[in-house]
């Protein structure tokens, strides 16, 4: 008999987890999504930061911040056990979140900011248990949703967020440093 996907409706939470997504691989791909967003930052001249192709749209380091801000404030959230984050309340909890986070002005402080910020918050998503990430809690949308999909939704917001960034580096002619990458490949 063939082995079906549906057959995992019958196991607990924390074994589906274990054995289908990893806490190890959403934070992985998360450090090198932020990497890349770092990389960015770096990549466009400090002068230019401000820059924003249209009125009435966020300005790059706008967008940089709101990565690094949001990012903290919600992994935070998880981190901390929020088991809530529909009520009232939840924009008082991301200014509180977002407060713990060091903005700077300049583009290598900012890109390395992105950098340590994510790097502590890891830490702190590293130490809690397969059970922990299998619990379901409340998204600020009223979503349910198991504590890993929260985290990998945050991953997903940073994703969006950095194809704006790099959208505006080729807004001003800069070459982003996926593509950079993959060009240099080529050449070797």
């Amino acid at each position: 008999m063939r082995w079906q996907w549906q057959q995992l409706k019958f196991l607990p939470a924390w074994y589906k987890w274990v054995y289908m997504v990893r806490l190890e691989t959403v934070l992985s791909s998360w450090k090198a999504v932020r990497e890349d967003t770092a990389q960015a930052v770096e990549a466009l001249p400090g002068d230019d930061l401000q820059y924003q192709p249209i009125a009435n749209v966020m300005s790059f380091v706008d967008i940089a911040r709101h990565i690094l801000e949001s990012s903290h404030a919600l992994s935070g959230m998880l981190a901390d056990g929020v088991e809530d984050m529909s009520g009232p309340e939840f924009r008082q909890m991301v200014q509180k979140y977002a407060e713990e986070v060091r903005v700077p002005e300049n583009s290598q402080s900012l890109a390395n900011e992105l950098r340590t910020a994510l790097e502590r918050q890891s830490a702190k998503l590293s130490r809690q248990s397969p059970e922990f990430y299998s619990a379901e809690i409340t998204r600020f949308d009223g979503q349910r949703v198991t504590r890993l999909e929260m985290l990998q939704f945050v991953k997903e917001h940073e994703l969006t967020h950095r194809a704006q960034l790099f959208l505006y580096l080729r807004m001003k002619g800069i070459v982003p440093p996926t593509t950079s990458r993959r060009l240099a490949r080529a050449k070797a």
